[in-house]
């Protein structure tokens, strides 16, 4: 693998006008130092705060990066399905704008693309209450179980592509199934997926919005909509 290659780095924003500039900083530099094609997609997915008008100051003054705005918010599968759909270069990388990961250790990723087609990292001692902790082992057990993936982490926000499983594989998921949708799609197409662990840190601002009633059951709706899907494709 090249020492720089082409990279897309992506993130959805809601409600983040604490964290965007200073995660887009870190793409920014991180990206800079590995890529020597380099596009940067903050996804403002509906924000009433200020997020959309900070990551459109962010794009006017640095021309790697670009803003996708959605109108009203369509739940964080549309969002990276924007990041996805828009993303131009040969490798796609993306994580959450909230943080709570190190862009930097995008370094422990780089090497196994060469090797695999997707790297999808696990978090290392999650930053997360308990109760957060456990629906969420629960929910990745599920999701394992239902659409035979086998790792550790599914629903981790710290992911390397290749952009050319994104022109051969269909997204529907608006909703939190969308990694799972993603790597079981690939997978059934023959797509290789490797795994590393990375750090997850506290959030410093901003509150999480993934956890309320409408979300999760909107979740095992997905799940079991999509294990017939591959069913029917198999």
């Amino acid at each position: 693998m090249p020492d720089k290659i082409p990279l897309t780095i992506f993130f959805p924003c809601h409600n983040e006008e604490a964290n965007v500039e200073r995660v887009t900083g870190q793409a920014l530099e991180v990206g800079r130092r590995v890529s020597d094609d380099l596009q940067v997609i903050i996804v403002d997915d509906g924000s009433t705060d200020r997020t959309g008008q900070i990551a459109d100051r962010l794009a006017r003054e640095n021309p790697e990066v670009e803003v996708v705005h959605h109108s009203p918010n369509r739940g964080y599968g549309g969002a990276l399905q924007s990041g996805f759909r828009n993303a131009r270069k040969q490798f796609v990388f993306y994580t959450d704008g909230d943080g709570q990961f190190d862009i930097k250790e995008i370094d422990l990723l780089l090497p196994l693309i060469s090797s695999y087609d997707i790297v999808s990292a696990y978090r290392l001692n999650r930053q997360d209450p308990l109760t957060r902790k456990i629906n969420a082992a629960a929910w990745g057990w599920l999701m394992r179980l239902t659409l035979g993936l086998r790792l550790r982490d599914i629903d981790c926000a710290f992911k390397l592509y290749r952009r050319e499983i994104f022109d051969r594989i269909v997204m529907k998921s608006e909703g939190a199934l969308i990694d799972a949708e993603v790597l079981a799609r690939a997978q059934r197409k023959g797509y290789t997926i490797g795994q590393v662990g990375v750090h997850h840190y506290p959030r410093l601002a901003g509150e999480q919005s993934g956890a309320n009633l409408k979300v999760i059951l909107r979740a095992f709706k997905e799940l079991f909509q999509l294990r017939k899907e591959i069913a029917r494709d198999a």
